[in-house]
């Protein structure tokens, strides 16, 4: 979905007061409806039910490939951090949203209320790294964090990847529209923050950059790829 693009702050303003985006998200966790929209006027509907409910056959394709210790970066409510383990796999979630953490807690998942890039437990023994539900956005550079993935893993580990459809690479700032309260000045009053997409018509390239290399790939409704230190 597109709309006409909005004005966005400097690229300069954003490096030097971007929000926490645990905060940003918080509201959209809690259950009102919100959709992301990127400086360049393209719409982005968040699946937030998605992320509360059970894990389901559409997650298969991620959850049949932990074969051992996961990290779920971005985990949210933690839907795959419980089924993962109770397939019996170790699993920690990670998120900066207090929101999603307290979900978490609800429902039983393991999770640490943490930044992707600060000190993690268990660095370089992770079996499985995971980036589901648009989580490649986290920090606006893809590269970086797919370096950041690469670092935490163990030998013969790999990356599970959720990439948006029929999408190449945009980098950017974006900001949360609330969908459950009159339309005001929205693009004023809402915190811009760092954000990416990556799709399938670019991930070869970022990930070589980043070190990795796709060593399996899904692409239906949903579209997924699974990467290994190249």
């Amino acid at each position: 979905m597109t709309s006409s693009p909005v004005t966005a702050p400097p690229a300069a303003e954003m490096l030097t007061g971007a929000p926490d985006t645990g905060t940003v998200f918080d509201a959209a966790l809690a259950g009102r409806s919100h959709r992301l929209v990127r400086h360049d006027g393209v719409v982005l509907p968040l699946a937030v039910q998605r992320w509360h409910d059970d894990a389901d056959a559409e997650d298969d394709w991620l959850l049949d490939r932990c074969a051992g210790p996961t990290l779920d970066l971005g985990c949210g409510p933690g839907r795959l951090v419980v089924a993962l383990a109770d397939r019996g796999v170790p699993a920690l979630g990670v998120d900066v949203s207090v929101q999603a953490v307290q979900r978490c807690l609800e429902r039983g998942a393991a999770v640490l209320h943490r930044d992707a890039f600060e000190r993690l437990p268990g660095e370089g023994r992770w079996q499985h790294v995971v980036l589901a539900d648009g989580n490649i956005g986290i920090g606006g550079d893809p590269v970086t964090l797919l370096r950041r993935c690469r670092a935490l893993l163990a030998e013969g580990g790999t990356v599970l990847l959720e990439l948006e459809p029929d999408a190449g690479l945009w980098c950017g700032v974006a900001y949360l529209e609330c969908l459950d309260e009159p339309v005001l000045d929205t693009i004023g009053d809402a915190p811009w923050f760092p954000w990416a997409v990556l799709g399938p018509h670019a991930v070869d390239e970022v990930a070589a950059e980043a070190g990795l290399t796709v060593v399996a790939r899904d692409e239906g409704a949903r579209a997924f790829v699974e990467l290994a230190p190249a």
